[in-house]
């Protein structure tokens, strides 16, 4: 046996010496790159494992990516050129048939942070933008696009499953684009050898076929057929699964069939949930990318690392614009102009709103067309679309003027399409939605002929079928309202071909006058928890204007232009404000009233403000009190204290100005008369996401042990950012401390300092807070309280 190890041993260093000699060689600047006859080499294989563990271990971590590129198969760099061609031009809305920008010409970096966790937010997301748009960048965490597979200082394990969020439009795609273009020009990540971008939309398609997943390699990559199934075990690969939102497979995790073989047939569902569960290919990298409310289909035990894109930051805003617009005052002009109007500025938050506002003042500021200047999303979007159309007919049949007949029945069925998928809440479109709404798809070249950026058809994929889409869920929204306004308006109502449904939207077509239908929908917007119809009603109500139809006139027929007064409109919108509870409804029909041109209540409130402390002695109505958070929210302006007190010391008050809340760092609100109401909105606020909030002084206030509790439930949150908080005088027992001393065992939050004199605690609620002070997993260091038996202020802090 001896003998038979010393003859091992002797083979062994040989074959190494041998084949790190030729490393040696393949690493020399004027040697070959090598034969894919080398590569198939087992035994180099083997060894080439142990050099590259060994030479990362040793830091040297370009010298074993160079040495890996050298021996990675010819089909690499075939695949690198491949997706380098596809990826190296960016479309930014304009569809195949017109000439698009170089991505590094335009690209610019986008601001992406941690994302928390993948919980589920519903809202709105022009809300959860208008959330963001709030947020110092300084608080957060910034991670570079081409770094998010690198843990964070905190994290000791490798991440193998990132899952990135954002709202549409935000630049996700954009990111996966920049991201592999990167990586094939050789400029990052080289320790990775092979990147297989499969987007959901085109995965979609093939959702009845069965295969294995080197045949959908195959399938997607025809570059790759040499790999052998090994190589996939043995190469550091990774996945980009874009758009899980737009996801049509079922995604069942918990009742999939576990699979391991990667040669073994089965539904490209069955081979999506075990990659991302990690029985398939168990070393390979993934990154999924989802608008917010769909990363709940991804089990959180599968994701290492969440990270959201949150667009343009405020300086990127301006740099894209300097960017994208070549002339350097023209620029200056534009974005001065985005600077005056907060709710567009806002929505630059957005690279795809940034384009279209682009699009649109580039050409009104240059006085290449008249007009007023779009201060209002319906009036830049009304004028994005008449931009579309000139260019359609220039472009195409080199005319200024338009077919008004061709053009209208384009639009209308572009816009029927829009409302009937706005309705199921469906962004990507397949040939049956299509047909559905009416579309002929041997004439679809027609639609997208109208509006070559505004709806688009993707190329065929593997001859599976085709994907259509809006730009952006906005445009969609913007064309659904414009349906929705003009065939109210047509007296015969014979746009509409299928039966007319009496439930969703289509509800608000059975009302009679325009007052009714335009304060239906109102209503409809108000009952929809999540704000889905925000934008939507928006863009309706702005619609309504006679300065908005008539830029839209080439496209109106006489019956369809509204000649009503909006007076009543208005009213109904401000007789809402004064009876809604829900403050974030009643931002948005604020949004709704400078739609309709009306900012009297905003103005009423401005002369409160600027009057100093008036404001303190003002009997605002509730309507006022909703005017003045609309105005707060939307200045400019830092908060970095709200003082109740210098308002009106009340809880009424109080739920009026929460989004107000919801902004500042330190909210004081001692001795102002609350109660349980009000820490049932608190526990909301410090639930979210986008929560400034780190004071929180609620002393002097009966809150009791009821009202603890619900604090308590939101102290308990991952997103919490709490760290000091003040509940003296509150009338608090044992039963609310233990609720407090729960919060802070469950979850070790960022509470740094807690005061609760002038309470009756109990000894055991002292004995169980003053053992969070012990405890080395809780950020407690302060707590204050009022000793049972003396009745003295103890201070208690960590040692």
């Amino acid at each position: 046996m001896f003998v038979l190890y010393q003859k091992l041993q002797q083979k062994f260093i040989s074959l190494v010496k041998n084949e790190l000699n030729t490393f040696k060689r393949l690493l020399s600047s004027d040697y070959p790159a090598c034969s894919e006859g080398e590569v198939e080499d087992d035994q180099r294989e083997g060894v080439l494992k142990i050099t590259l563990h060994i030479l990362r271990n040793m830091k040297q971590t370009d010298l074993a990516n160079t040495l890996e590129s050298q021996l990675a198969p010819a089909c690499q760099q075939k695949l690198k050129s491949k997706l380098r061609e596809k990826y190296q031009r960016i479309n930014e809305g304009i569809s195949a048939q017109v000439k698009s920008a170089l991505l590094n010409e335009i690209y610019t970096e986008l601001f992406i942070t941690e994302g928390g966790g993948g919980d589920i937010n519903q809202e709105h997301e022009v809300k959860q933008i208008e959330a963001a748009s709030r947020k110092r960048p300084t608080e957060e965490r910034p991670i570079k696009c081409n770094d998010i597979f690198k843990p964070l200082p905190e994290q000791n394990q490798p991440i193998k499953t990132v899952l990135t969020k954002g709202v549409a439009g935000i630049g996700k795609t954009v990111s996966v684009q920049k991201f592999i273009l990167d990586w094939t020009v050789g400029e990052v990540n080289q320790d990775v050898l092979f990147i297989f971008p499969l987007p959901f939309r085109e995965l979609n398609l093939m959702k009845e076929t069965k295969l294995s997943l080197v045949n959908l390699l195959q399938r997607f990559f025809p570059e790759t057929q040499d790999l052998k199934p090994r190589h996939y075990k043995s190469y550091k690969i990774m996945f980009i699964f874009d758009g899980l939102d737009e996801c049509r497979l079922p995604l069942d995790f918990q009742n999939n069939e576990n699979l391991v073989e990667i040669e073994e047939q089965t539904s490209v569902d069955v081979l999506l949930t075990n990659l991302i569960k990690g029985n398939l290919l168990p070393s390979a990298l993934l990154w999924i990318t989802s608008r917010p409310a769909a990363v709940s289909q991804i089990p959180p035990e599968c994701v290492h690392q969440v990270t959201e894109v949150r667009g343009f930051s405020d300086p990127q805003k301006e740099e894209y614009f300097k960017k994208r617009i070549r002339d350097e005052d023209l620029a200056n002009k534009v974005f001065t102009h985005i600077r005056s109007s907060r709710s567009l500025y806002i929505m630059c938050h957005i690279p795809v709103f940034c384009w279209i506002t682009a699009t649109v003042l580039e050409r009104m500021l240059s006085e290449a067309e008249s007009g007023e200047i779009p201060k209002t999303l319906t009036q830049m979007f009304t004028r994005f679309l008449i931009f579309q159309i000139k260019h359609k007919s220039q472009k195409y049949s080199g005319k200024s003027e338009t077919d008004p007949q061709q053009t209208r029945e384009s639009i209308l069925a572009l816009g029927k399409l829009a409302f009937q998928q706005l309705e199921k809440g469906n962004l990507i479109f397949y040939e049956e939605d299509l047909r559905e709404s009416g579309i002929d798809i041997r004439e679809v070249s027609v639609y997208s002929g109208v509006c070559t950026q505004i709806f688009r058809q993707e190329h065929e994929l593997l001859d599976l079928g085709k994907v259509f889409s809006f730009v952006h869920l906005s445009i969609q929204e913007f064309l659904a309202a414009l349906y929705a306004f003009l065939y109210f308006n047509t007296k015969d109502r014979n746009m509409q071909t299928t039966e007319q449904q009496t439930t969703g939207l289509s509800e608000l077509f059975s009302r009679k006058s325009m007052n009714d239908f335009l304060s239906s929908a109102v209503d409809k917007a108000l009952q929809s928890e999540s704000g889905h119809l925000d934008l939507f009603l928006r863009f309706l109500l702005g619609l309504s204007l006679e300065s908005n139809q008539t830029l839209l006139r080439f496209i109106l027929t006489q019956k369809e232009k509204s000649s009503h007064s909006n007076e009543e409109t208005v009213k109904y919108i401000k007789k809402k404000i004064e009876e809604n509870s829900s403050p974030e409804k009643s931002i948005n029909l604020f949004h709704c009233l400078n739609e309709l041109n009306d900012h009297s209540l905003v103005q009423e409130v401005q002369k409160y403000l600027s009057g100093g402390d008036r404001l303190h002695q003002a009997r605002l109505s509730p309507a006022q009190w909703s005017a003045l958070a609309f105005v707060l929210v939307n200045s400019e302006e830092e908060l970095e204290e709200f003082n109740l007190s210098k308002y009106d010391p009340s809880e009424k008050c109080f739920l009026r100005l929460l989004p107000v809340v919801k902004i500042s760092k330190r909210a004081l609100l001692a001795s102002c008369n609350l109660g349980v109401k009000t820490c049932e909105s608190l526990e909301s606020v410090l639930k979210l996401e986008n929560s400034s909030l780190i004071e929180l002084d609620l002393s002097n206030n009966n809150l009791q042990d009821s009202g603890v509790e619900l604090l308590s439930a939101g102290l308990k949150s991952s997103h919490c950012k709490l760290q000091t908080l003040r509940l003296s005088g509150c009338m608090i027992t044992e039963k609310g401390c233990s609720s407090l001393a729960s919060a802070l065992n469950s979850n070790p939050s960022h509470l740094k300092e807690l005061d609760l004199t002038y309470n009756h605690p109990g000894e055991s609620g002292e004995k169980l807070l003053s053992a969070r002070l012990e405890d080395p997993h809780c950020s407690l260091e302060t707590l204050r309280y009022e000793e049972v038996l003396r009745g003295k202020i103890q201070v208690c802090c960590r040692c």
